[in-house]
């Protein structure tokens, strides 16, 4: 196979850190070419260089034999690299069409940009009508709005980054089709996920970094999931034992909780009750979009509800708010990382003192 995209020597540091240290890989035309390793290993600072997001501090890249070094993503999307990153740019009071014609350089009249997402989203099995809103659109449906969005730049290189992350297994199933359908066409794909049994069902070739630097190359669907993950840490992984005992008295209870979503786009909270005990892993199931964002609201204190709605040992908290549940030691990690979990442009002690300054005595008064 004849490479399209060859990377020799990419090198990038920030103060304090180096996230790519003399990275080299290349990737085949019509190749479903994975990017493997542990968070902080480099994966996103690489991408973004490929994409034009980030300059190099070294190195170079050849894109179909000639030098490539996109100052910007229109220069790459330009010279036919795309991308479809894994937290959505969409606005939810607009249409598909007006999305996509939001990131299009020289957009179409918008009755012909409509037929051409239609016939987009028909060639490649994803169903999507260009008048909907993006606000009632599940998951995976917005996920088809973003790659229909780079389809229409006839990309040669697709860069994927946790694509899988908010699907549902049938949605996986429709993506990886269209993934595959692709691929025979002759677009390749830089596919980024931690899902390693998708890895080696989808992936041509796997590239692993660690600690910024390339650790292996292999064939994903020659190794099994333990060994892509051994790979990626640099250690020998063992299956921790399940523990056992029986669940003990009653930790966390919701009676009852009924909560309107605050968003024209979300979905309110009707009678919902559980109970988890002392000891207990309680899950809780079901498509993005159906109350998950709201029950972690409610169960946070974003959004007070009534004081005997949330019970902790036995106690009202529903009507406290985040700060003081933080205090008594109720915690959440939202889904929403950037902005939402962590103010990225803040060291981690910085971090660490918004939400734990009390309770963890970090402050002296």
């Amino acid at each position: 196979m004849t490479a399209l995209l060859t990377v020799e020597g990419l090198s990038k540091a920030y103060p304090g850190v180096v996230a790519n240290d003399q990275v080299g890989f290349a990737i085949d035309e019509g190749e479903v070419h994975a990017l493997l390793g542990e968070n902080g290993a480099g994966k996103s600072t690489l991408v973004k260089m490929i994409y034009g997001l980030v300059q190099p501090d070294s190195g170079r890249m050849t894109l179909r034999g000639a030098p490539y070094a996109p100052s910007e993503p229109s220069a790459a999307r330009r010279a036919g690299v795309a991308m479809v990153f894994q937290h959505f740019s969409l606005f939810d009071a607009l249409s598909v069409a007006e999305n996509i014609t939001l990131g299009m350089e020289t957009p179409p009249p918008m009755r012909r940009l409509a037929d051409q997402i239609r016939e987009v989203s028909e060639t490649y099995g994803l169903p999507l009508e260009p008048d909907r809103l993006v606000g009632d659109l599940s998951a995976g449906e917005r996920q088809r709005v973003e790659i229909i969005r780079c389809l229409l730049q006839d990309p040669r290189l697709l860069i994927m980054d946790e694509p899988t992350s908010v699907l549902t297994p049938q949605e996986v199933e429709i993506l990886f089709a269209t993934l595959r359908k692709l691929a025979a066409e002759g677009t390749s794909i830089l596919y980024i996920s931690h899902k390693l049994e998708e890895i080696r069902s989808l992936c041509d070739r796997a590239t692993i970094l660690r600690l910024g630097r390339v650790v292996e190359s292999c064939n994903p669907r020659e190794k099994s999931a333990a060994e892509l993950a051994e790979m990626m840490v640099g250690a020998k992984l063992s299956t921790p034992a399940r523990a056992g005992g029986t669940p003990g008295a009653a930790v966390l209870e919701v009676r009852a909780l009924n909560l309107p979503s605050p968003s024209p786009f979300g979905t309110s909270l009707r009678d919902i009750s559980f109970t988890v005990r002392a000891g207990e892993i309680l899950g809780i199931g079901g498509v993005a979009g159906n109350g998950q964002d709201e029950l972690l609201d409610a169960l946070s204190g974003e959004a007070p509800v009534g004081p005997d709605t949330v019970l902790l040992h036995g106690q009202p908290i529903g009507a406290l708010g985040p700060s003081l549940r933080r205090r008594i030691a109720v915690l959440a990690a939202p889904e929403e990382r950037l902005g939402h979990a962590a103010a990225p442009d803040m060291s981690l002690t910085e971090n660490a003192m918004l939400t734990a300054a009390i309770r963890q005595g970090l402050a002296s008064r």
